[in-house]
């Protein structure tokens, strides 16, 4: 008896977390699935200032500039308009509650009135379960169009890849777009305040855009014991240069494919948000800084008229943000300072 495919899609996260917890990942499982090529700092601005021959890539680097294939795409979503906002949203292959809860909140198409939005997930190949994994994937990508996923593995240190193929995707399929917001799946996003607040769209869109939380005078953990580990060999200077955190940060259109085109250029680094500061430097571009408050790189507890006038919270679980966005978006009590009701 073939098993309903709404059942799988549910029962799907508990049956992979339950062999994970049997298997250990071999450290292959952080290289991408393409073949490796050499490059060395020589050519980024604010390196170390050797100019000495490419070494071998260390494996914490990502692979790039690599021919990457798209498994799934959507070429054609901007054929007809040019968007607004594109939302790109990164994911695991495996998440598909996270991405239910972020289709039926802040990633809505429709959440904010008069500007249009499109939304896409932004994943890679699944190190263990991959081919599994990839029928729901593509069962998901039939019914909702919102998928995009590139054949490198889906690890930490190929954060960078995801967002340089959501790029790729801007830069390639819908170069119009006036605005680029990448977010993670764990965050509470707030996109009407975001847009009315910071993007304006009755103005004419802003150029070499850049803003979320913002990090300065930061730079690499060369501890082994950290996640965010990045050793001189990856990049080889003291301090990064000025970016916005991870979490959520929003780009102008044309700054979007900028950074793309950057990125071709530049050795990688296994921090994502790290090498989009990079290639602003590359660049000659600054970031500009938010009003303080607006991200929040770190859970901070619900309140109603603080939550309307904020863009990002971090750190919410799939029913955690359901939850939220019901108490957010429910009819009762308006208010004159508070558009959301009390709770």
């Amino acid at each position: 008896m073939k098993c309903p495919a709404g059942l799988r899609v549910l029962l799907l996260p508990v049956c992979v977390s339950l062999a994970l917890l049997g298997l250990r990942l071999q450290q292959g499982a952080r290289e991408p699935l393409a073949a490796s090529p050499a490059f060395s700092w020589r050519e980024v601005p604010g390196g170390n200032g050797t100019a000495g021959p490419a070494a071998p890539r260390h494996p914490l680097q990502p692979p790039y500039p690599y021919p990457y294939r798209f498994l799934l795409n959507e070429p054609h979503k901007c054929r007809d308009r040019a968007p607004f906002l594109v939302l790109l949203v990164v994911t695991e292959p495996r998440d598909t509650a996270g991405r239910h809860a972020v289709r039926h909140t802040w990633g809505n198409e429709s959440a904010v009135g008069g500007v249009a939005v499109l939304r896409l997930f932004l994943t890679g190949v699944h190190p263990v379960f991959g081919a599994p994994l990839q029928r729901v994937l593509e069962e998901e990508s039939a019914l909702h169009h919102d998928i995009l996923q590139q054949d490198f593995l889906d690890t930490y240190n190929n954060l960078t890849l995801k967002t340089l193929m959501g790029l790729e995707w801007v830069s390639k399929h819908c170069p119009d777009a006036s605005y680029v917001v990448k977010a993670d799946h764990d965050v509470f996003l707030n996109l009407d305040y975001l847009v009315r607040r910071l993007l304006q769209p009755q103005l004419p869109p802003k150029r070499d855009f850049m803003t979320g939380y913002v990090y300065r005078n930061t730079g690499p953990l060369r501890n082994k014991a950290y996640k965010w580990y990045v050793p001189p060999e990856v990049y080889p200077n003291e301090t990064y240069p000025p970016y916005c955190g991870g979490p959520a940060y929003v780009l102008s259109g044309d700054l979007a494919r900028r950074v793309y085109g950057a990125a071709q250029a530049l050795p990688l680094i296994n921090m994502e948000d790290s090498f989009v500061g990079i290639c602003l430097h590359a660049l000659g571009v600054r970031v500009t800084s938010s009003p303080r408050g607006l991200f929040n790189m770190y859970k901070i507890a619900y309140d109603k008229c603080r939550f309307s006038r904020l863009v990002m919270v971090h750190h919410y679980g799939p029913r955690e943000l359901l939850q939220l966005w019901n108490r957010l978006r429910c009819p009762q009590h308006p208010s004159r300072y508070c558009p959301f009701c009390s709770a």
